[in-house]
């Protein structure tokens, strides 16, 4: 069952007033120059990303290359993180967080808090898609930490949507679904139309065998998603729809959600979904007997998940790890030996005071000396007649 890692971005924006946003925004970019160039086309990316990812893409691209043109170091990480952003929909996940690793460390260098906790945010959802939980942990947990130091109620609701399907993941039921019932009802109370933890609570149901349940909340999720345009979403929610039918034995509907999906996936390039697309239909068409076309969907289903999730992805994922440890290193050792230096600068600073201190004391004897003897009577001198 697939659940959706929601992705943070730099910058969020109403669903509800998209077509708005876009028109200004397009509005802004026909006279934008430098800076502010760079950040409308990254943010027409956020407006699109989830209607027309391909369009997306191109408009981040554009800004990346503007920012590195004139060496725009925040627009360059909001460049790279949302570069990750498609990547990871796209089921590239070690070339996602290549990208996400780069806009942490230039996020790092701007000491940009908010772009810090973004990027912990989406790193940690690839280590969620990886089962990598500790690690998910990890970043979820200090993300949401300096989101909620930054009172970014927005994102907050991100991370406890991450958080909750981290826990789901560890089968911690009842913790997931506090997670998900906070993020809902925060999302509720700013006025948002946040559907991921609708659907999430509706896997839940799904894991637990309660399948009207979980068909209730993915409905009420679906039309959320839909009415917000948010494609991603409707995407994910249709192929767990696809999925409950399948286990429920309705083969015709699971059949028309399954290929809705299919149709989705590959007109969105989120291809990160196919294999539970694919594996979804295998099933169905084994409960109908059709062993020929469940053969067929189980071959490529393992063909898509190895591309995705295999071992040359999770090879990648390890080298970039240990490069990110050795950097955090080489800063250690940085802020070691540039201690080591300041504290050997203050001692050889006081050195200097007690040497002048000393100087000063003799210099004082010496003219103390030289005025005493100048009073002193002078002795006379007696000739031998």
């Amino acid at each position: 069952m697939k659940r959706l890692c929601l992705v943070l971005l730099t910058v969020g924006l109403s669903l509800q007033l998209m077509g708005n946003t876009i028109d200004s925004l397009e509005s802004v970019l026909a006279k934008a120059e430098g800076d502010l160039k760079v950040k409308t086309l990254n943010e027409l990316f956020r407006a699109y990303i989830n209607s027309d990812p391909v369009k997306a893409i191109g408009y981040t691209r554009e800004a990346l290359a503007l920012a590195t043109e004139i060496d725009d170091t925040k627009g360059m990480a909001a460049s790279y993180n949302n570069l990750g952003v498609s990547y990871r929909n796209q089921g590239a996940l070690d070339k996602a967080l290549e990208y996400y690793l780069t806009s942490l460390n230039l996020y790092t260098q701007l000491d940009n808090k908010e772009g810090i906790a973004t990027s912990k945010n989406n790193i940690g959802t690839i280590y969620s898609l990886k089962k990598d939980y500790g690690q998910a942990m990890k970043y979820f947990e200090e993300a949401h930490d300096m989101f909620s130091e930054l009172n970014d109620k927005q994102r907050i609701i991100g991370t406890m949507n991450n958080l909750g399907n981290l826990h789901s993941d560890l089968q911690l039921y009842e913790q997931a679904l506090k997670y998900y019932s906070q993020a809902f009802q925060v999302a509720e109370q700013d006025g948002k139309q946040f559907s991921d933890p609708l659907s999430n609570i509706g896997n839940i149901y799904f894991r637990q065998g309660n399948l009207q349940r979980a068909v209730d909340y993915y409905e009420r999720a679906l039309a959320m998603a839909k009415s917000s345009n948010n494609q991603i979403g409707a995407l994910n929610i249709t192929a767990n729809l696809g999925e409950v039918y399948v286990q429920a034995g309705q083969a015709a509907n699971a059949q028309r959600y399954l290929d809705e999906a299919m149709s989705l996936s590959k007109s969105l390039q989120a291809y990160i979904f196919e294999p539970q697309i694919l594996k979804s239909m295998a099933t169905n068409y084994a409960k109908q007997g059709k062993m020929r076309e469940a053969y067929q969907m189980m071959l490529k289903y393992d063909t898509t998940r190895e591309k995705i999730y295999g071992e040359e992805s999770s090879r990648k994922i390890a080298q970039m790890e240990i490069a990110l440890d050795l950097s955090e290193k080489e800063k250690e050792v940085e802020a070691l030996r540039k201690d080591d230096e300041i504290k050997s600068l203050q001692l050889h600073n006081t050195r200097m005071v007690i040497s002048l201190i000393v100087l000063g004391i003799f210099m004082i004897v010496a003219f103390v000396n030289l005025f005493f003897f100048r009073k002193k009577p002078k002795k006379t001198s007696i000739s031998n007649g």
